[in-house]
């Protein structure tokens, strides 16, 4: 992809239903925890240029597509390579299912309930599975840049409007400070969102979201290098566009308290106090924003399940159209599996995301073992990421276990898995000298570049 095409599809994918609708959720429940956003889109700058551009470097010299084949192949171990493919699609599946419950919520609000949020979630969900399996990563692309257009302009745009109903921004937040100042401070209205919130948000969003695999298949697509050195400006700049979840989700605070389902808060309050062209464009946005992740994660899975699981396990001599027919099975598999949990395990967008995203952030400890330290090996990554990945299952799940300080489970996660990773591959034999040295000399060539 060149330059334009790789950063609408990089940002679209990266803005989801998360953003678009959960932070409005976020805001109007939670008060100002979600301002992190603006510190996370920094470091998900930062992270693409200083990991991302490696991961391109190295799927361009070895002809990687998968996070599988690069993790695979620098720890030369099978198990490496399944445990990663592992986490990647069972932890994308909620995510891809916060997208589908976004895409509904836009879809029953507009129809003022007449399409009921079952039916909303399957025509949201048809439309994606028709032009992905047509055109591939090539649809994905071309449909991100309309999409991220249309969402960015969209949220900014629609926060001005919406604030007017209350005099504007400057008269909306003398409002709030007079009658909901817990609004505007940590931590927030329910008292549940304070620093550590902030902090886990902050770290597991950004890394999570790094090593989900639909921005690893765009770190390998790009064309040019050079546009990593951009991406840090860009993704930050970009994050201007939460000013207006601000006004949006601050005005229906003071206009509509009381909202049952907060992720639904910004399409009500769009079609309360837009009108109907602007608020169609508006809704389209956070279609957008909902569409362009869940098509990339869509794609992404189905690759994976394709290329690191059918493709080597099951038929190694496939052809080129089999893997093709192969991915488009696994598609409709996996988005059916994403509309079943939208439907039947329900919850707040942000809740959703992070344990989505706090599975996948723990690739990053493995990752950066790749690239900067010759000295890992698989015994660590191994290690590290089931003991951490455990951890993150059982003080989720297991009703009586809460995490120590505050912190969401996956910042412990990330912790354990660094000091398991180090302490293991220290003690453990090296990785094979003739595997060492092809990436030592790989990296060498991408720092001389």
């Amino acid at each position: 992809m060149g330059s334009v095409a790789a950063f609408f599809t990089v940002s679209a994918t990266w803005w989801s239903a998360f953003a678009f609708l959960g932070s409005n959720a976020s805001f109007y429940i939670e008060g100002p925890v979600y301002l992190t956003a603006f510190a996370w889109n920094i470091l998900f700058g930062f992270l693409y240029f200083f990991v991302g551009k490696r991961i391109w470097y190295l799927g361009k010299k070895f002809n990687y597509v998968t996070p599988s084949d690069l993790l695979g192949d620098f720890y030369n171990n099978e198990k490496v390579r399944i445990i990663v493919g592992l986490i990647v699609i069972i932890f994308t599946i909620p995510y891809l299912q916060i997208q589908l419950t976004g895409g509904a919520y836009l879809i029953e609000v507009a129809s003022g309930g007449i399409i009921p949020f079952w039916l909303a979630a399957l025509l949201f969900y048809t439309v994606i599975i028709i032009y992905v399996w047509i055109g591939g990563m090539r649809a994905v692309a071309w449909t991100d840049i309309i999409y991220g257009a249309l969402l960015f302009f969209g949220l900014l745009f629609v926060g001005f409007y919406i604030s007017k109903t209350v005099g504007g921004p400057i008269a909306l937040f003398k409002q709030m400070l007079e009658s909901n100042p817990e609004h505007l401070t940590l931590p927030g209205p329910e008292g549940s969102s304070g620093y550590s919130a902030w902090i886990s948000l902050c770290f597991i969003t950004a890394i999570g979201a790094l090593m989900g695999p639909q921005l690893w298949l765009r770190m390998y697509a790009v064309k040019n290098g050079k546009l990593f050195n951009l991406m840090p400006f860009l993704i930050s700049f970009v994050a201007i566009t939460y000013i207006g979840s601000v006004l949006v989700s601050w005005t229906g605070v003071l206009k509509m308290p009381g909202v049952v389902n907060a992720d639904q808060i910004l399409p009500l309050m769009v079609m309360e106090y837009a009108p109907f062209i602007i608020g169609a464009l508006i809704l389209a946005g956070g279609a957008s924003a909902a569409m362009s992740t869940a098509n990339s994660q869509i794609h992404a899975v189905s690759a994976v399940m394709t290329k690191d699981f059918y493709q080597r396990y099951a038929n190694p001599l496939a052809s080129q159209s089999k893997l093709i027919q192969m991915g488009r099975y696994f598609l409709l598999i996996f988005s059916i599996l994403a509309y079943f949990l939208t439907l039947f395990a329900p919850g707040l967008l942000v809740t959703i995301g992070l344990i989505a995203f706090g599975g996948t952030a723990q690739l990053i400890v493995p990752t950066i073992g790749a690239l900067f330290w010759k000295r890992s090996n698989a015994y660590g990554a191994i290690t590290g990421l089931t003991v951490s990945i455990l951890f993150i299952i059982l003080f989720t799940f297991i009703p009586g276990l809460s995490s120590p300080l505050g912190l969401d489970p996956a910042m412990w996660g990330l912790l354990i898995n660094f000091a398991f990773f180090i302490i293991v591959s220290l003690t453990t034999s090296p990785r094979d000298q003739e595997v060492v040295e092809r990436f030592e000399k790989a990296i060498l060539s991408f720092k001389n570049e």
